[in-house]
């Protein structure tokens, strides 16, 4: 993990007024800063649960993915889509995790030219493991209660719909208990 900066003072918000004085306030680039440092913060604490267990946490996330299909395998174009990465990025991670022993190819017997990415019992003894480490650390968002989770997937779906990510549909929203 980070070593913490144990500033005495918060240099994004230094950097806004900054900012302010020089070209005027501009409430995105605050905005955008924090998002950018709290995705180094959050990589670095889910790296350092995943490290042990030879996974980045798009190695992770592939994984999971598998273990949602009903068969624990998907075609790699099924794969990239869902995590939603370039093919390449599909092949690197799936090849990590051949190597490991996690996952297995096989010949995709609806598309002769396919490829599915099989989770092995390794991968899903593995996966076990690990999700249950990430969610004993709330995947690093300790600092905030259910609620103040689901309002920061509320506020960062827009930017995803307007990417182009998913059609805008009724949030589904993370899974609420009882739903």
């Amino acid at each position: 993990m980070a070593k913490p900066l144990a500033l005495d003072f918060d240099p994004i918000a230094r950097a806004d007024e900054l900012w302010t004085r020089r070209w005027g306030a501009v409430p995105a680039m605050a905005a955008i800063t924090s998002v950018m440092r709290a995705h180094q913060i959050l990589l670095s604490r889910v790296d350092a649960v995943l490290k042990p267990y030879g996974l980045t946490f798009a190695r992770y996330e592939a994984l999971v993915l598998l273990t949602f299909s009903r068969t624990g395998e998907l075609s790699l174009s099924k794969v990239g889509e869902r995590l939603m990465v370039h093919p390449t990025s599909v092949t690197n991670t799936v090849d990590r995790l051949e190597r490991a022993g996690l996952v297995a190819r096989r010949p995709n017997p609806l598309d002769g030219r396919g490829v599915l990415a099989a989770i092995t019992d390794r991968g899903r003894e593995v996966v076990e493991g690990a999700t249950r480490e990430l969610m004993a650390m709330e995947f690093g968002l300790e600092e905030y209660d259910e609620g103040q989770c689901r309002e920061v997937f509320d506020l960062l779906r827009p930017l995803r719909v307007a990417a182009g990510d998913f059609a805008d549909v009724p949030s589904e929203g993370p899974a609420r208990p009882g739903a």
